[in-house]
């Protein structure tokens, strides 16, 4: 399911706020990881910690933390229990947990100590969809198909600086990386259709909201 751009898969449950899904395996353990809104908030990931494994979480502890250039926050458990694992790969590659929320980024791994006292404040997808939207619209987060490593926001400025000042950015970001521009020069989608023609450099999205322009741009590599 996709609101307002916004991933939401059906095979998972979510708790209240939206920031956070778990999933129950037929082991009885649950996998948890944080959802796209949580992913938006947090924007390019620098840092992911876990709380100690073999230990006990109340409903709404954190057993981690989110760091980035603009934000700091919990990964706080909607299940009690004890934590298993925490995912190292996330631990080692934070942007995978904003990149892959629902798959390989999951962040943690509890034996959950009253699954069925817990799973009545979890809902899926369908069912939590108003929550979901009420809280993507509460807390301004947008949502794009791939996650940016780097944001340009180009406000009253021409489109000719705006494409140097999108040269310069991806002239030193690695291959793979992507760009999140926003300008509000109504000439911007003809000049990113020129400029994707002359670069080889991919447009994956392009939106309008309100008077503003949005462009994901993936570098890749030449030959």
């Amino acid at each position: 399911m996709r609101i307002d751009s916004c991933e939401f898969p059906e095979d998972v449950l979510y708790e209240p706020d939206g920031l956070v899904w778990v999933r129950r395996e037929a082991s009885g353990e649950v996998f948890l990881g944080i959802t796209s809104i949580q992913a938006a908030l947090a924007g390019r990931l620098t840092k992911v910690q876990g709380r100690p494994v073999a230990a006990e979480y109340g409903a709404g502890k954190s057993v981690g933390t989110l760091e980035s250039g603009r934000y700091f926050g919990p990964i706080r458990t909607p299940v009690r229990g004890t934590l298993l694992a925490v995912n190292a790969a996330v631990l080692s590659a934070p942007r995978l947990l904003s990149q892959a929320p629902y798959t390989d980024g999951w962040f943690a791994r509890l034996r959950p100590l009253d699954w069925e006292g817990d799973r009545a404040s979890l809902k899926p997808a369908s069912e939590a969809r108003e929550a979901l939207a009420a809280q993507i619209a509460a807390l301004r987060v947008h949502c794009f198909a791939a996650f940016p490593d780097y944001e340009l926001f180009e406000i009253g400025t021409e489109c000719s600086a705006v494409i140097a000042k999108l040269d310069e950015t991806l002239a030193r970001a690695a291959d793979n990386e992507v760009v999140h521009l926003v300008s509000d020069d109504w000439t911007a989608p003809a000049e990113m259709v020129n400029w994707s023609r002359r670069t080889g450099y991919p447009v994956i999205e392009e939106r309008k909201e309100g008077n503003l322009y949005h462009f994901l741009v993936r570098k890749v590599a030449w030959d």
